[in-house]
This record gives structure tokens, C-alpha cells and sequence, in this order.
């Protein structure tokens, strides 16, 4: 990240400009991977079919609703840290390790790639902690912390009903 927004005025918030920018860089491929994730949990919510169409339907909802309130609060954090959040398709294709679906899979299939998706927005979180911990930057590991969680919980409740 070589950006940085503030023009003059120093940032002194007790992480050096060194470590802030390897977390907002950190934040910004977990910013891409949120994106990724939420237009895929979007897409499949409008195009679900079949004998699970009402279940899936709400769920997918619930699930991008949650993503696009997180998107938010990463997006300002890497702000808080004096750098530009990346908010066009273009960045977020290079920096998301998440691969857009072509097409529109069966509804077991999405159920598939949002697992693969939330458990890869989980790894990209948990790989941001050792530069977080080593600068001492308590709110980005609580926002990890939290999205970890979300993640975590969301992959879990989803490969629920992939089991028979």
C-alpha cells in the first residue's frame, strides 16, 4: 500500500506507519474476499430453485445482509489506518483469493461454493493476526476476532445441510 490519504497531517496513533500499512493491506484483500463473498451469497439468493427454495432463499438473505454491514467496518478501518480502501471490481478481483461462480449452479452446489467462500474469508482474517498482534492493534484484532466468527459459524451452519 503505497496511498496514503492524510496529505500532511502525521497519524500518531501508536502503530507505526510501517505495521499500519501491512494491516491495511492485510484488511484490504479481507475487504476484496467480503465483497467477493457477499455478491456470491446475493447472486444465489436470486437465483436459488428447487425443493429447498424457501430455506436457502432466507438464509442467503440473512447471510448478505450480515456481509454487507461487515464490508462497512472493514472498509473504515483501513481508513482509520490512513490508507484508501479498494472499492471497484477491478481491485477486488486482483486482490480476493475467492473466484467468482459462472453460471448458476443447483442450490446443494451454492451451498458448496458459500462454504468453500466463507471458510477462505475465514483463513484471509486468521492471516492478518500476526502483523495485528505485533503492532498491538487491539480494534483490527477485534474486528478479525469478530469476523472469524461470523465466518466460522456461517461455514458450519451451511456444510450442516450438506450432510445426509
Amino acid at each position: 500500500m503505497s496511498k496514503k490519504t492524510n496529505k500532511g497531517t502525521k497519524i500518531d496513533i501508536g502503530i507505526s506507519e510501517n505495521d499500519r500499512a501491512k494491516i491495511a493491506e492485510g484488511l484490504s484483500g479481507l475487504l476484496a474476499d467480503s465483497y467477493t463473498l457477499y455478491l456470491m451469497t446475493h447472486n444465489f439468493h436470486w437465483n436459488v430453485t428447487g425443493p429447498m427454495f424457501n430455506t436457502l432463499h432466507i438464509m442467503f438473505m440473512g447471510q448478505y445482509t450480515e456481509q454487507w454491514n461487515a464490508l462497512d467496518m472493514i472498509a473504515e478501518r483501513i481508513r482509520a489506518l490512513g490508507y484508501p480502501a479498494p472499492g471497484t471490481y477491478k481491485e477486488f478481483v486482483k486482490l480476493a483469493i475467492i473466484e467468482e461462480v459462472e453460471g448458476t449452479p443447483k442450490a446443494l452446489e451454492m451451498v458448496q461454493y458459500l462454504v468453500k467462500a466463507q471458510e477462505a474469508t475465514a483463513r484471509t482474517a486468521r492471516s492478518i493476526f500476526p502483523v495485528v498482534e505485533k503492532a498491538n492493534d487491539q480494534p483490527t484484532a477485534d474486528l478479525l476476532t469478530q469476523r472469524l466468527d461470523v465466518h466460522e459459524k456461517t461455514a458450519w451452519m451451511l456444510r450442516s445441510l450438506l450432510d445426509e
